[in-house]
């Protein structure tokens, strides 16, 4: 009998308070018995409305009814069909902005957990699954990936299905991109991510690492010496943006982007790394993303005793996912709505240049905003309201405001064609670039967006990437 409740089941979660001070994954998991119950909510719409909504296809309503019937590892085995990373999106993907918005259960109470449904099965398939895939027939092309984030693991996985020869190469010394290096463990556990290359591995895809391309190698040395008939260029948006404010170089102001690598991939919380970051009392992160959230969640756990977001705009127009916001603010994170940094305040010390607190940072001098005419993408334009200023009592600023594509890669090959942004060129619909048998996707096309439409840039381009090799 179907579910008729009007509520999805809710995710099980550690205590905000105890998880505030460790860096174990907040979200529990579904256990089997809330899994049926959930499955049991769907519908089975013949038209399949969800599935527009996935960015990679899955066939939602096809997995959810295996799990209906018991057989998680057929369940799996639906999604992995369109999904390479099924474990990693069932955690970090916005599904609500996407399946889910779909969902008709949504018209009149909430939608399928659809995301919670997908992590459950994948963590099952992971945890009792021993059978190696199996590996395709070689069909003697071989493909460069460059980048070994969401779409450069998708573009792979689906290239390696089809028996291809892939061969993923990474600036890093893991794999995994923004996966390993932007996503905390606490949301997404490093642990998953290995399972999902090591999967990637197992069909035949080697992964270089500690290899720089635009340095180590060029993309025309890829064709020319290395034999490779095809790239795709996954590379992200690493390059971090800045507001552009005085003491902006003080100690204690990071990027967003280097604070959470050093704590993710290069583990500054432990008491030993080599790469420490200052643990700050009082953190003001700016920017509003889920990105900020991260960051703010992560100083928090590292042991400042007051974290704050700062965001110029008001709770409605927070571009973080809803459930990223509802966990910080769980956590006791200050949300510090309608305002804006001018200027990030510094100790200096004049009479004394050896003086080891002079270039810290002492606080941020904000402005108070108020809302006004929508701007060009429908959104209200913030206003500073004259004379409000004052001073946030911190001694460490994170800024987190979006990133833009690294132009490495650009600079060292010829005829590559960016836009304005830095961002590569592509054909919408196949992902080809400027560059004959050279494609790209995921952030170095779009500049920062979420995990799973980096995955679908993917999945286009393997595709797109399948059709150009097979017609030579």
């Amino acid at each position: 009998m179907p579910n008729m409740s009007l509520k999805k089941n809710p995710m099980p979660v550690q205590d905000p308070i105890e998880r505030g001070r460790n860096f174990k994954e907040v979200a529990l998991g579904y256990d089997e018995a809330t899994a049926l119950d959930e499955a049991a909510r769907c519908l089975n719409c013949k038209n399949m409305p969800c599935v527009s909504g996935c960015p990679v296809n899955v066939h939602i309503p096809e997995f959810i009814a295996k799990v209906r019937e018991l057989d998680f590892e057929g369940a799996y085995q639906v999604i992995n069909k369109s999904s390479s990373l099924p474990a990693v999106c069932g955690r970090v993907c916005p599904q609500e902005t996407q399946c889910e918005s779909k969902c008709v259960r949504g018209i009149k109470g909430e939608a399928v957990g659809i995301g919670r449904l997908e992590r459950f099965v994948a963590d099952w398939h992971n945890t009792h699954s021993t059978e190696a895939p199996k590996l395709p027939e070689p069909n003697g092309h071989k493909v460069a990936i460059v980048g070994s984030g969401p779409s450069g693991l998708t573009c792979a996985g689906d290239l390696a299905k089809l028996g291809y020869k892939v061969t993923v190469f990474e600036a890093l010394h893991l794999a995994g991109g923004v996966l390993v290096y932007g996503i905390p463990e606490f949301r997404l556990p490093k642990s998953i991510v290995q399972k999902e290359v090591d999967t990637l591995k197992a069909l035949g895809v080697d992964v270089e690492t500690n290899v720089v391309i635009g340095k180590t190698l060029t993309i025309d040395e890829l064709f020319e010496d290395m034999g490779y008939e095809a790239v795709f260029i996954g590379s992200g948006a690493g390059l971090p943006r800045f507001m552009g404010i005085p003491g902006e170089s003080l100690k204690g102001v990071y990027s967003a982007n280097e604070f959470l690598t050093r704590s993710n991939l290069m583990k500054a919380y432990e008491s030993d790394s080599t790469t420490p970051i200052m643990h700050a009392k009082k953190v003001a992160v700016v920017g509003g993303g889920n990105v900020a959230m991260d960051a703010a969640r992560t100083a928090l756990r590292l042991g400042a005793e007051k974290v704050y977001i700062v965001y110029r705009r008001s709770l409605e127009e927070l571009p973080a996912r809803k459930e990223e916001v509802e966990h910080a603010m769980e956590e006791g994170i200050e949300f510090k709505l309608l305002n804006n940094p001018t200027k990030i305040l510094g100790f200096e010390n004049p009479d004394d240049r050896r003086d080891p607190r002079n270039g810290f940072v002492t606080g941020m001098e904000c402005i108070r905003m108020e809302l006004g005419e929508p701007d060009a993408s429908g959104r209200r334009s913030p206003v500073e309201i004259p004379g409000s200023e004052f001073v946030l009592d911190v001694d460490s600023v994170i800024i987190a405001i979006g990133t833009s594509p690294n132009p490495l890669i650009k600079s060292s090959t010829e005829g590559l064609e960016v836009n304005r942004k830095g961002g590569i060129v592509v054909e919408e619909a196949t992902g080809l670039t400027s560059r004959e048998g050279v494609y790209a996707g995921g952030d170095a096309v779009t500049g920062a967006a979420t995990v799973i439409l980096a995955m679908g840039a993917g999945k286009t381009a393997a595709k797109a990437i399948d059709e150009y090799l097979s017609a030579k």
